[in-house]
């Protein structure tokens, strides 16, 4: 078996580091900034394993003297662990385990930025383990809200916007009596709105329409008693999605809106002052999304979103043909 570039790479670095030449500290960033490399373009799963190495590797040569070179080595293993394909939960602890480690030292001495991005990634790891019951939503959303004293919709507005949408996401996913759900959704309802006053169209456009695509998913399964109302808003938001997703440059976020729009359509009467006149342009509407998504998601070999989308195709064909 030919060794790949970044095996070779690995060794080079980890044989870089004893040169007498570089000091300590010199060494250490040394292997922490290969490691970045491999972990922002990995080509496998391995780079990743092996940018994990090059981390742990740093991580032991700091000793107690480099805290926060310590600290950034350990949350560079930690955004590698979480980055794994089909990533295990004993990986995210150890990701979680990682973080908790080095923000404390973060906060001491590194630059509100670095500790932000640090919380940021620290709140989704969180987030990934509360279905295991390994971790609270409750604190991946404290998580998300001290990373935002730092990302501002002024200065950071990219990544303002992925934080109120991991808190709307995380809100959807707490688990609350069903009395109270309308609390949860209201309240991830009210962060994608939050952060849509301040991300725009022009300004900041793959961020704006995944904000609307998913608000119009949080407004169309909202309990309310109003559901109609509800369903056309989400449609409203979906369009605003749709100004910026299209089949050619954005095929995959194109087909999830308009098979997400499909789904508003298929529960919409078409006029809504007169519910009882059936809707059966609607019905046909979604019908041509779900065919088209469907094609798009064969396409591109997503075979999982393909599946679901199918079935929802072969409901509509059975409500149209009632």
């Amino acid at each position: 078996m030919t060794p790949s570039i970044t095996d070779s790479a690995v060794k080079a670095a980890i044989a870089a580091i004893t040169l007498e030449s570089a000091s300590a500290d010199e060494k250490i960033q040394m292997l922490i900034e290969i490691a970045q490399g491999f972990q922002k373009k990995p080509k496998t799963a391995q780079d990743l394993r092996n940018a994990v190495s090059l981390y742990y590797r740093a991580y032991e040569m700091c000793g107690e003297e480099y805290p926060l070179l310590k600290a950034r080595a350990q949350v560079g293993m930690a955004g590698t662990l979480q980055a794994i394909p089909d990533v295990s939960t004993q990986l995210l602890v150890q990701a979680k385990v990682g973080y908790e480690e080095a923000i404390p030292i973060l906060q001491q001495l590194a630059s509100p930025e670095e500790l932000a991005e640090a919380q940021m990634n620290f709140g989704l790891v969180l987030q990934s383990l509360v279905p295991y019951n390994l971790a609270r939503i409750t604190d991946s959303i404290q998580a998300y809200h001290e990373a935002l004293r730092v990302f501002t919709w002024q200065d950071y507005p990219q990544e303002y916007a992925i934080l109120y949408n991991n808190i709307a996401i995380a809100y959807l996913s707490m688990p609350l009596a069903s009395e109270r759900e309308y609390l949860r959704q209201g309240l991830a309802v009210q962060s994608f709105e939050t952060a849509l006053k301040h991300i725009n169209l022009i300004d900041h456009p793959r961020e704006y329409a995944m904000l609307q695509n998913n608000l119009g998913n949080a407004l169309q399964y909202l309990v309310s008693s109003h559901p109609v109302e509800n369903n056309l808003k989400a449609i409203a938001a979906y369009d605003e999605a749709l100004k910026v997703r299209n089949s050619k440059d954005t095929p995959l976020e194109y087909a999830n809106t308009i098979s997400n729009k499909a789904n508003a359509l298929f529960n919409l009467p078409d006029d809504p002052e007169k519910p009882e006149a059936g809707n059966s342009n609607n019905l046909l509407q979604a019908r041509a999304y779900y065919q088209q998504a469907l094609e798009i998601f064969t396409n591109h070999q997503q075979i999982e979103q393909a599946e679901i989308v199918a079935k929802a195709l072969q409901d509509v064909q059975l409500e149209i043909n009632s």
